[in-house]
Formats: C-alpha cells, structure tokens, sequence
C-alpha cells in the first residue's frame, strides 16, 4: 500500500516562509524514505490542502499521513485541519487518511533553540 506524507504548514505572504517548508519536507523525505512528501497550506499560499491530497492521489497514494507542520495546538489543529481531512473524505471514499501529531513540546525543539541562541549570542559578540 502506498503511503503519502502530507505536510500541512500554515502559510504565509512572505515567500521565504512558505519556501522553508518546502525544504523541510525534502529533509524529511530524504529521512523517512518515503518517496511521496508533499507540503500544503492551510492559508495564505497554494497549494491548500485539498490540492496537496489531490497531488498525493495523482501521485498513487493509497493513503495519507496528514502531518500539521505547527508547533502549538491551536485553533487549525484542533478544528480545520480535520475538517479539511473530513472535506477530503468525501471525495475520496475510499483513501485512507489520519492526521499525524503537531510539532507541540518536545526535547529537540528545545535543542534547536538552545543552538539557536548559542548561534545569535555569537554573532552579537556577547560571550
């Protein structure tokens, strides 16, 4: 069975923003494996979330991992996103789909800031 990975990030009107995603998920396709990792938004910039299913289902997908690229569980998480899974659904009877787990708290996401103060502390000279 084919399995997708749609990442879901929030979109923005800064290219930038939207553009990091992108490379996000080429990371994550080079950690996981899996040869289909698709990035949709949930506003702001295309593809929304629907088109990001529709591309995991041209692509061959059987099923989708719905992965909400956010750190906190907010408003998107807890009610639009399932209602985009659940929109979905009703044009794809027969695709499997769940939504992953958000970013939330988590031991990694503290290193990362750690190693990002230890990187602004640096530049600023304030050793």
């Amino acid at each position: 069975m084919i399995t997708a990975i749609l990442m879901m990030a929030h979109g923005s009107r800064i290219a930038e923003a939207n553009d990091a995603a992108y490379k996000v998920a080429e990371m994550v396709r080079e950690q996981t494996g899996f040869e289909i990792v698709e990035v949709s938004f949930r506003e702001l910039h295309e593809p929304n979330i629907q088109s990001g299913i529709d591309t995991c289902v041209l692509k061959g997908a059987e099923r989708i991992l719905l992965m909400p690229y956010f750190l906190f569980m907010g408003a998107h998480v807890k009610h639009d996103l399932p209602e985009e899974i659940a929109e979905a659904q009703k044009r794809y009877p027969e695709l499997i789909m769940a939504m992953g787990s958000h970013l939330g708290v988590h031991r990694k996401l503290a290193e990362i800031e750690a190693e990002r103060i230890g990187e602004s502390l640096e530049r600023l000279g304030w050793h």
